[in-house]
């Protein structure tokens, strides 16, 4: 009793001290911003945390789809940061999941006046984010040490282009581009769609892409690529940001957020993409703002404390001093008005491109478009499929996710046998527990300060795993969706119908399979064998073993984009080894559907037999040497003795370890994601768990999401239980 006092006094006493430290009021503002910009906002939030003691400002970089997904789950339970700032086109989704607020009636109307109009924007007749930089669009960046002046024209472009790709020592790959830019892209893609005289989306939001006009684009981009030779064959974003940063582009397509990054690095110019010959028609980039919008769930004191940081993020003051270590277009008129503004030679060229660009569509019916068009789009560049028939299935493919993306699924009788079942399947479980209830509080009377320890952890295990795992049972028999974001309910089995009703699920299931099952059957084997080879006495054993345990050490975001890089198709440290070693033509790793998968398992290898030789190392240092020795003395061989004694002896710890690599391999996201930016090529890389993300974060599909990770955990499951049974894990005979 005296030490349950004890501990008492001093968790009181510790959760005082935590209260004094956090006396300040935090507020959080999630952002996707770069390197500089991140930078820039740090010290304006600096300077308002010294004019204001009581407020501590967190500032949280994340990827742009990163920023979406995250926002949304946690938005959605409740939580989230008090400030997102993003561009503009993520107010749609937003607002209709409802997990903004809408900020007329957060601030007076005068204060609206201050802004340009497309800085405020507005959805469905409410105002949702306040925007402080103006633009947000593509131009053509060249460096002036390389060229003078920009191409006018498309016939300049590839003139120019021409002149400037240079293989300057002779080994048949250019040194030097004339132009580069993320080409695979669809928002990079965009401007020249307008350039030949078609827009991607209809005035009333539906998709436009099968038209002549897109067949044409696509095959000017491709031409530019194999016909006219001026672009690098595959061409990410990093790489092309490189590329100009280094003075081995003359140019490049970029959008005016990364003047930033170029500054003081190259002496560049901006200039409009160039006017399309065939149309006279200038490729027209999307127009944005970025600004802030504040999170539903924000009220209160911390609601009050937002609304002012916002006027102060968004002031001239701020606005102006982005503009001086930036070069971003403020948003304020006054600012506008300011010698920053316009004595800025950048800022002037930029508002002639921006009047030959369009609005920046808002409505999430986008997201379907954006998605369609880039599966196809890459195909057609990794030379799969026809322009003609690439437009057709974007078309179609677009029009089907919009339909299922607006899809408001009524409950039927399943829901109420549901709601019905439910609770007595709680209480049959509840029925059958009772002994184990009785005992449990049996046991507690006599050890209850051992029990007080377990609390914590007990309610950690509900709070991250037992609730989440009921919720999501829920959310899979729900019409939870973008339509139905804050008011879903129970409908039934409909998600797990239509999983199975989906050929692609079968498709992408048997790919998770051969992705799971090659890489467990290396990462054995690798394991085990550098186990043997390091369990020898061996000299510098020490350093061996640290080196092979480095790709499990390293952060997997980092090796995952490091391999990305090494199988860029022309700068890419495999291909330059295969070409040299075994005169191989460079292939084509992250362009084509089977090349980039193998590239993928390829990665994942390397991340993984580290954690499979760690394991079996330690199952053969506890094998007695005496077995061996009497295995000798017997006449066994070496073969004869790993058969009858090295893997008998390692089953205990390799099956489960296999079953633990399974499951991490059978889930394994991260790797997917990164090395083949998102699915690439042309969604074809993908396995269960990243269509599964697509689904719920790029379609807004929630509930068919829920339900396909049920099937997943169930396909885990059985696979865990069946191993388990077939190897005799848990029996006598393991051993």
């Amino acid at each position: 009793m005296r030490v349950i006092r004890f501990l008492s006094i001093l968790i009181f006493i510790l959760f005082m001290g935590c209260q004094s430290v956090s006396s300040k009021l935090t507020l959080n503002i999630w952002h996707q911003m770069l390197y500089e910009n991140r930078k820039a906002l740090r010290a304006v939030c600096d300077r308002y945390e010294a004019d204001n003691p009581n407020i501590q400002i967190n500032l949280t970089y994340r990827e742009t789809e990163e920023l979406r997904s995250n926002f949304q789950s946690s938005a959605m339970g409740g939580s989230g940061p008090e400030l997102i700032y993003g561009p503009s086109d993520q107010v749609g989704p937003f607002s209709t999941m409802g997990i903004i607020q809408p900020l007329d009636n957060l601030f007076d109307a005068d204060y609206f006046d201050k802004f340009v109009n497309n800085a405020i924007i507005k959805s469905d007749g409410s105002i949702w984010m306040i925007g402080d930089v103006v633009g947000n669009h593509l131009m053509l960046l060249y460096n002036k040490e390389l060229l003078n002046s920009p191409p006018v024209n498309t016939d300049e472009l590839i003139d120019i282009g021409k002149r400037l790709t240079i293989d300057k020592n002779g080994d048949g790959r250019p040194d030097q581009f004339g132009l580069v830019w993320n080409f695979t892209e669809p928002f990079f893609y965009a401007p020249w769609l307008a350039g030949f005289g078609e827009w991607l989306i209809t005035d009333d939001n539906r998709p436009n892409l099968n038209t002549q006009a897109n067949i044409t684009g696509f095959q000017f981009i491709k031409s530019l690529r194999d016909k006219h030779k001026i672009l690098p064959k595959e061409c990410d974003y990093e790489t092309a940001n490189a590329l100009f940063k280094t003075g081995s582009a003359a140019m490049i397509i970029n959008g005016d957020w990364s003047w930033g990054d170029y500054k003081g690095i190259v002496d560049f110019g901006i200039a409009r993409i160039p006017k399309v010959v065939e149309t006279g028609k200038w490729p027209a980039p999307m127009v944005s703002t970025k600004g802030y919008s504040i999170n539903v769930n924000t009220g209160g004191i911390e609601l009050d404390e937002t609304i002012k940081l916002v006027k102060y993020l968004t002031s001239d003051e701020v606005q102006l001093y982005y503009t001086d270590k930036l070069n971003t277009q403020p948003s304020s008129k006054a600012a506008l008005l300011d010698p920053l503004v316009t004595e800025n030679e950048l800022l002037r060229d930029s508002a002639k491109i921006i009047e030959v660009g369009r609005p920046m569509p808002i409505v999430p019916e986008m997201r379907a478009i954006w998605d369609a068009l880039r599966t196809q789009y890459q195909a057609v560049l990794g030379g799969n499929v026809t322009p003609e028939d690439a437009a057709k299935l974007s078309q179609m493919n677009a029009e089907k996710q919009i339909e299922e993306m607006n899809l408001i699924i009524q409950p039927t009788y399943q829901a109420t046998i549901i709601k019905i079942l439910a609770p007595l399947v709680f209480l049959l479980i509840m029925w059958f527990s009772k002994k184990h209830f009785t005992q449990f509080f049996q046991q507690f009377q006599k050890n209850r300060f051992a029990y007080y320890m377990i609390i914590p952890s007990v309610f950690g295990i509900f709070a991250v795993v037992i609730f989440p795992f009921f919720y999501n049972i829920f959310i899979s028999l729900s019409n939870f969706s973008l339509r139905t974001f804050r008011d879903w309910q129970l409908v039934g089995f409909h998600n797990y119908i239509s999983v199975f009703k989906e050929p692609l699920f079968y498709w992408v299931f048997i790919k998770t399979v051969v992705w799971t099952s090659v890489n467990l059957i290396f990462h054995v084997t690798l394991g085990v064998f550098l186990a043997l080879l390091i369990n020898r006495t061996m000299p510098a054993k020490p350093i061996l073993r640290t080196m092979l345990i480095i790709p499990w050490a390293l952060p997997q975001y980092i090796s995952a984009l490091t391999w990305r890089g090494m199988f860029n198709q022309e700068y890419g440290s495999i291909n330059l080894l295969l070409n040299k070693f075994f005169a191989m033509d460079p292939i084509q790793w992250l362009s084509q559907p089977f090349e980039a998968f193998t590239a993928c398992i390829m990665t994942n290898i390397w991340l993984g037999f580290p954690f499979m030789m760690v394991i079996a190392l330690g199952g053969l240092q506890s094998i007695p040497r005496e077995m061996y020795e009497a295995a000798r003395v017997d006449g066994a061989n070496s073969w004869q003795q790993f058969v009858k004694i090295t893997l008998p002896m390692l089953k205990p710890v390799m099956i489960p370890a296999i079953i633990l690599g399974t499951i991490w391999t059978f889930n394994n996201i991260n790797v997917v994601w990164l090395v083949s930016n998102a699915g690439e090529p042309s969604d074809q890389t993908h396995i269960l768990v990243s269509y599964v993300y697509k689904a719920a974060f790029n379609l807004y599909r929630y509930g068919y999401a829920a339900a396909m990770s049920m099937l997943i955990f169930l396909i885990l499951l059985t696979f865990g239980l069946v191993f388990m049974k077939k190897t005799d894990a848990t029996g006598s005979n393991v051993y």
